[in-house]
């Protein structure tokens, strides 16, 4: 089959690897039908230059997709051969206490599609014409008719990534909801944020571009420079009520602090540095509340799928390019150039 591959010094290119084979009676095999370049791919290959070890040459890379089942082992009770999935991005068993609570991230089976042992045990990725899922019945969610695959491939990550921020900072009906960043995340967490209710949403980009995608979507915008005036207006002053930083590091945290208000919650999904300096008086005295999160598909799809059948989330509005598997490495380009918000790959 054919396969979007490291290959090395932080460069991709598309060539043929053997397909995937069952492994487990747990394991499904899904022909993929779409698949999406992400800023995670691109964390990951940049991470490789430094730590070639922990991504080797050839290794598939992806984490996203939506597709068919084509095989399945003996084990797999919820998928039929030909029905419609879409994955989440990372694996769980399903059955440890953590799963049971919902925290499928905190799994001792967890394997992240496509990012070699980055984040834990490898696993070849989803940019691929065929994938291998372990843990089929929880890694997998069926389809409901209806369904356009250019927005179920979103809720693998990027969707489930900005709902659990919200979640986790228990946005409320009404809440006004400062996002850090225009990317697709970015994006995607202001759309769900007007989907479960927020009053307000101002979404913070430098890149005008962006702030024009996030406004035409129905969000307030500003640049940093003019975010908490923006802000202020919004809320007489008194900031944001929920801030989701899908920035990361220390400009995600210091901006994230000057646009909450007392008793606002952080919700950060970015990549954080190794260290990051809080002002712990301050949280102490205004009773902040911060969170990092990662997104969770396998506790989250209900309400993900039930805010897409309705029509009021539409993740693909943030898919600007959409290319064949051989106009992967281009993508990645266009992607790291800031040139695109989210290619979609059909292979």
């Amino acid at each position: 089959m054919k396969a979007v591959v490291h290959a090395g010094h932080g460069q991709v290119r598309v060539e043929d690897v053997a397909d995937p084979r069952l492994c487990a009676p747990t394991d499904a095999i899904v022909r993929v039908r779409r698949a999406a370049v992400c800023g995670t791919d691109l964390h990951v290959l940049s991470r490789a230059a430094a730590h070639p070890d922990q991504l080797p040459r050839g290794f598939v890379l992806g984490h996203e997709f939506a597709g068919e089942v084509v095989e399945r082992g003996d084990q797999v009770r919820e998928h039929a051969l030909g029905d419609m999935v879409v994955g989440a991005d990372y694996t769980a068993c399903g059955r440890c206490w953590w799963c049971r609570r919902g925290d499928h991230w905190q799994c001792s089976d967890r394997r992240f599609f496509g990012t070699g042992s980055v984040f834990g045990p490898p696993l070849a990725g989803s940019q691929a014409e065929l994938v291998r899922v372990p843990h089929a019945d929880t890694v997998l969610v069926p389809l409901p008719p209806g369904i356009d695959l250019d927005a179920a491939v979103f809720l693998g990550d990027t969707a489930a990534t900005g709902y659990a921020a919200l979640r986790r900072a228990g946005t409320e009906p009404g809440d006004t909801v400062a996002v850090l960043g225009g990317g697709p995340v970015g994006q995607v967490a202001s759309l769900v944020a007007q989907a479960v209710g927020a009053g307000v949403v101002v979404v913070v980009e430098p890149v005008a571009d962006r702030r024009d995608a996030a406004a035409r979507e129905g969000a307030l915008t500003a640049s940093p420079d003019d975010a908490r005036k923006v802000v202020d207006a919004a809320t007489d002053g008194r900031g944001a009520d929920v801030v989701v930083d899908a920035v990361g590091g220390e400009r995600g945290l210091a901006l994230a602090l000057d646009l909450v208000r007392r008793r606002g919650r952080v919700a950060s999904v970015g990549v954080p540095g190794e260290t990051v300096e809080l002002p712990a008086a301050r949280a102490f005295s205004d009773e902040l509340a911060f969170s990092f999160t990662i997104g969770d598909l396998m506790r989250d799809a209900g309400p993900l799928l039930a805010l897409v059948r309705a029509g009021v989330l539409d993740p693909s509005v943030v898919a600007t390019d959409r290319v064949g598997l051989d106009g992967a490495v281009e993508a990645y380009r266009r992607t790291a150039d800031r040139l695109t918000l989210k290619t979609l790959i059909r292979p």
